[in-house]
């Protein structure tokens, strides 16, 4: 653990115990990686969408610094925060899924360009329903898959959000994408 993490740990857990004077510290450090984090997650956006990075980060903050959690660690922040970034992509995605199709999503395979093309809907809300049922089977591979797609974390960052090694996080978002590619080919063909 970095001197970084150590810091934004110790922060996190005196903001749970009610220290306002941590919370002004930290927020700043927090915005700024989520930023970061939102930049990498949309940086091979097309024009045109309709989301942007910046509304994505400005909630998920919102919602993370209205939270009522006992902090454990960053990697706890960091994996709630993707959690969340997650659900707002979904919640649009379902949002136009039905202005589109009154609700009617269809099913498609995996492609990586579908949490960066945010326009196609139907793409999030089916690798949102992957995402699950992987964490049905393995909880640490779909955080890794998570990770990578709704916080745009690189598999070394991942891991070291997970604590666990670069190779087991590369191995599992190895794994996990063809699982996800697998298991959204196999429902798409059960579709009359």
């Amino acid at each position: 653990m970095t001197a970084d993490d150590r810091q934004i740990t110790q922060l996190l857990k005196r903001w749970s115990a009610g220290d306002d004077a941590a919370f002004a510290v930290l927020a700043p450090l927090v915005y700024e990686e989520l930023r970061k984090l939102a930049r990498s997650a949309f940086r091979q956006e097309r024009g045109g969408h309709t989301l942007q990075a910046t509304a994505v980060v400005h909630e998920a903050y919102l919602q993370l610094v209205s939270a009522s959690v006992d902090w454990d660690s960053r990697a706890h922040f960091y994996a709630l925060a993707a959690r969340m970034m997650r659900r707002i992509l979904l919640n649009h995605a379902n949002a136009k899924a039905a202005e589109k199709r009154g609700g009617d999503a269809v099913r498609v395979t995996f492609d990586e360009a579908i949490v960066r093309d945010k326009t196609n809907a139907e793409d999030v809300i089916d690798l949102d329903r992957a995402l699950c049922q992987l964490a049905r089977e393995d909880q640490r591979m779909a955080d890794i898959v998570e990770l990578h797609y709704f916080a745009g974390m690189t598999y070394k960052e991942a891991g070291k959000v997970l604590e666990v090694s670069e190779a087991t996080a590369k191995r599992a978002l190895r794994f996990g994408k063809a699982w996800i590619a697998n298991y959204l080919e196999r429902n798409a063909k059960s579709i009359p």
